[in-house]
């Protein structure tokens, strides 16, 4: 099988895990099965136990990722305090980014096809150099196919992503300067797709403590340096917490594709600008998913069901 990426830089996998064994379980057997798996580097970065409720299903991850094999290395960091997922993520991929100049990022609920790397470490290497593109994501979680095999936007998603030490240069942790300099730019609506997310809604939920979210941070320090993002119109990626499991899984929200098994080839697209179709396929999709109305549906149905949840 060719590739764009010579096997001497493929870039290391970057794994966040927490406290839960048979999502990491089953992350870990479907990113072992990916052709490069074998030559790739893997760092598991796990957090510590925020309380006592949590220590004992902490160290049955702990306890299992030191069976993992597979990989032609394998990194074990050890959180000897909790972090939380914030501050892990944003701790692992500067530290590691800055000593590879590339990374792979996924979380412990993510299950990848058989070419996730391969397509990850293609399309590193193609755009290694394109200071406009900041970020790589492999996840399309909706069903369509309008969409082509990849594109460009400005929507950077965290399921399934990578980075260069160029672009994560970019990442600024505070997000109440990021918000000001959105709004000084009066460019919120355009972050929030035409109102159709609240992104800065997410935004300024973090800077009020509401949530703990590094992946807004980054997208918005991307977006204010006006970078892209290559996605894919065919999921290699499948997100297995949206049941509870988490910390951040919504309720009666369907945000999930059948995984694309076959490989997506990368041609460099040129020029370098936003697909504008891609843009109103996606923000369509919000506005149809997370309306008002949308929402008010899915709380009915889910209350004829018998389920009360907010």
């Amino acid at each position: 099988m060719t590739s764009n990426t010579p096997m001497s830089i493929l870039a290391p996998i970057l794994l966040f895990v927490y406290n839960r064994p048979e999502h990491t379980r089953l992350t870990l057997e479907a990113l072992k099965k990916n052709l490069l798996a074998d030559q790739s580097e893997l760092f598991i970065y796990a957090d510590a136990a925020r309380d006592e409720k949590d220590s004992s299903s902490v160290e049955m991850v702990r306890i299992y990722i030191q069976s993992i094999d597979g990989f032609s290395r394998t990194n074990i960091i050890l959180r000897d305090k909790n972090m939380g997922l914030a501050g892990n993520v944003i701790d692992g991929v500067t530290r590691t980014v800055n000593q590879f100049g590339r990374v792979i990022v996924l979380e412990d609920d993510l299950i990848t096809a058989p070419y996730f790397l391969q397509f990850m470490n293609d399309a590193l290497e193609t755009y290694k150099d394109e200071n406009k593109v900041g970020h790589i994501h492999a996840c399309q979680f909706f069903m369509t196919d309008s969409l082509p095999d990849t594109f460009l936007i400005k929507y950077y998603g965290s399921w399934g992503w990578a980075t260069w030490d160029r672009a994560w240069n970019f990442f600024n942790p505070d997000g109440n300067a990021l918000l000001q300099e959105l709004e000084r730019k009066h460019l919120t609506k355009d972050f929030d797709m035409d109102n159709a997310y609240g992104f800065t809604k997410m935004l300024r939920k973090q800077i009020k403590g509401l949530n703990n979210s590094w992946a807004i941070r980054w997208s918005a320090s991307l977006f204010l340096q006006n970078c892209y993002s290559l996605n894919v119109g065919k999921t290699l990626v499948q997100n297995i917490g949206l049941d509870g499991s988490g910390t951040n899984c919504g309720s009666g929200i369907k945000m999930h594709s059948e995984l694309f098994n076959n490989k997506i080839s990368i041609e460099k697209i040129e020029p370098v600008e936003e697909n504008p179709e891609a843009r109103n396929i996606i923000k369509g999709y919000y506005r149809n998913t997370f309306s008002f109305q949308a929402k008010a549906i899915r709380r009915i149905k889910r209350t004829l069901k018998g389920d009360f949840k907010v």
